[in-house]
């Protein structure tokens, strides 16, 4: 599996010509009705195969990438709550730096989620006509809602202000400025009026989902996960930051999906790899990064659980560098490194320690989690 320190190798496809692009709605043309679908013919974008045909495959790797989420089906119940309950409400096993921490991440989460899955379903899925790449987001479009339920349960465990957490995104400046930067990418895709098939359309799909799997997935969720993972580590909220853990390695896939899916466009499509197009690209890198440094300022004025906003900022660029490089960027910052080399054990849950036990655990079907 692909993270943000791995280096990435594009599948190997050939570019091809973009093909008229048929609507969902639409029936395919009667000479295409005719034969059958060719592998070869598939396009990610503007294909004019049938969409509802899976078989024959040409994007394994999404296929692959479909089955490896459904194995690691987990549900937000299964994790015990009862410690965090207890230390929540202790006025003592928590200082107010710390809950401040965990309200804020979840006043970003509860939404950040749902704004994805709007995004897939109302945006990014009908633009796509690879039906192995539907596949795959018809599976993430499930697990960002497993994300906001996981989050709901956490709010409704610790007995949380509904209202103060869910309304975050309107009324904390840091958490609604990074909304407010993914908005009209989202609004580009789930414009009805918006149709594929042009070069300059094309451009915003890709833009769009640069932003979607690099930006926000890739980088805007980082600062909360080290948070609540910090807290995991010096055993408290463990069944927070182990539901983080499991939402961590689901973003990591979808985040990997993303750039599988953007490398795949390019290649079919070089047309729109143009060096304006880059610039524009590494603005919005520079602006993604700043707000949530932002952010990371605003959860942790102080400094708390051994971390510091300025060891965020380093830990900020080192992740855009990796996105960037793993879409075919040059590195925006150059010579910084990672402070925080556990985070890729975390990614990795094939051998996952929980926070506060010291058997390992798989990281399976909900089925295979036992708590006794």
């Amino acid at each position: 599996m692909l993270s943000f320190e791995d280096d990435y190798s594009a599948p190997a496809l050939q570019p091809a010509a973009p093909a008229a692009r048929p609507t969902a709605a639409a029936p395919v043309a009667a000479s295409t009705q005719m034969r059958r679908v060719q592998a070869a013919d598939k396009r990610v974008i503007n294909g004019a195969t049938d969409v509802n045909q899976l078989v024959p495959f040409k994007y394994k790797w999404a296929w692959e990438k479909y089955l490896a989420g459904c194995a690691n089906h987990w549900m937000p119940q299964e994790v015990n709550m009862s410690r965090d309950i207890s230390q929540w409400k202790d006025p003592t096993a928590l200082t107010e730096d710390e809950r401040r921490v965990v309200k804020r991440n979840l006043g970003f989460f509860v939404t950040a989620d749902s704004l994805a899955a709007n995004n897939i379903v109302l945006g990014t899925y009908r633009h796509i006509t690879a039906p192995e790449c539907r596949q795959y987001l018809l599976r993430q479009a499930f697990e960002e809602a497993i994300h906001t339920h996981a989050y709901q349960y956490i709010v409704e465990s610790l007995g949380l202000d509904e209202s103060e957490i869910f309304n975050a995104y309107h009324e904390i400046e840091s958490i609604r400025d990074k909304d407010d930067f993914l908005i009209p990418f989202i609004d580009t895709l789930t414009n009805p009026q918006f149709k594929t098939g042009t070069p300059e359309a094309d451009q915003k799909l890709l833009k769009s989902l640069i932003v979607f799997a690099c930006i926000m997935e890739g980088l805007f969720f980082y600062v909360g996960f080290v948070q609540i993972l910090a807290l995991g580590r010096q055993n408290k909220m463990t069944g927070a930051a182990e539901q983080y853990q499991y939402i961590l390695r689901d973003e990591s896939m979808h985040c990997n999906f993303g750039i599988d899916l953007i490398n795949t466009i390019k290649l079919e499509n070089p047309h729109l790899w143009t060096n304006e197009f880059k610039e524009e690209l590494k603005a919005l890198f520079q602006k993604g990064v700043e707000l949530e440094y932002k952010y990371a300022e605003d959860t942790m004025p102080r400094g708390v659980l051994g971390l510091n906003s300025a060891q965020f900022k380093e830990y900020l660029r080192f992740i855009a560098n990796r996105r960037c490089q793993q879409i075919g960027l040059d590195e925006m910052f150059p010579g910084v490194t990672n402070p925080f080399p556990w985070m890729a054990e975390m990614i990795d849950l094939k051998k996952e320690k929980n926070f506060f036990e010291t058997r390992v655990t798989e990281y399976q079907t909900g089925g295979a989690l036992s708590w006794d």
